[in-house]
């Protein structure tokens, strides 16, 4: 890995936004999984999190861009563990989901902890989900047609979020630890040789200042 490249790498794990983050229910197409998974890494998400019937969901589309390397997804069996970890780290719970008590959701806050939670193609969100999250918002529409692709929703939504946290200047102050920062940057910039060292229950060694394993 060349210094500049490493050096990108640092930068955007620098302005990842821990206090933001994509649940997915269901979510089963590949190709909107991808979508969302690339417009999240692009507004600095770095963790999302999915209910799956499988131990894992691919993210391996061209409408994902790469981004499958660079984002860390989140799998669970149903939505109440998924919910019990966010509660549990103060998020907000919003769910994309059109009713009579749903908000604008421009007129929400995103510079506090914030997890968007998106259905499934066809059905949406289940009612539980919907139950149990602090707020339901939308995107208001004036066309005939009253919903957007999953994909599409989940980055009107998101860039709201970037927006609001731009503002703030949530991208110009590191919000990760220097020990999660030197963990990313191990396990982006050495995939293959970060898995030698997981799979043996070692350490990672440091990298120096333009990349380089220390040994």
């Amino acid at each position: 890995m060349s210094a500049k490249r490493y050096l990108k790498v640092k930068k955007c794990i620098e302005q990842r936004q821990p206090g933001l983050t994509v649940v997915m229910e269901y979510v089963h197409k590949a190709h909107n999984l991808a979508a969302i998974a690339r417009t999240c890494d692009a507004v600095g998400i770095g963790e999302i999190y999915a209910t799956t019937d499988s131990d894992e969901i691919t993210l391996t589309q061209n409408a994902s861009s790469g981004s499958d390397r660079w984002l860390d997804v989140k799998c669970y069996k149903n939505i109440d563990q998924i919910l019990a970890e966010l509660r549990k780290k103060k998020f907000q719970i919003l769910t994309a989901h059109f009713d009579n008590n749903a908000i604008d959701f421009r007129k929400i806050d995103y510079t506090v902890p914030t997890a968007i939670v998106v259905g499934q193609e066809l059905e949406g969100l289940s009612q539980y989900v919907v139950d149990k999250a602090d707020h339901s918002i939308i995107i208001p529409m004036y066309g005939m047609v009253q919903s957007l692709n999953v994909s599409v929703a989940t980055a009107i939504i998101l860039y709201e979020a970037q927006r609001q946290r731009e503002e703030a200047g949530f991208y110009k102050k590191i919000q990760l630890t220097d020990e999660h920062i030197n963990k990313l940057l191990f396990e982006k910039c050495y995939p293959r040789i970060a898995k030698v060292y997981r799979e043996q229950n070692k350490n990672y060694p440091p990298l120096d200042d333009e990349g380089n394993i220390i040994s």
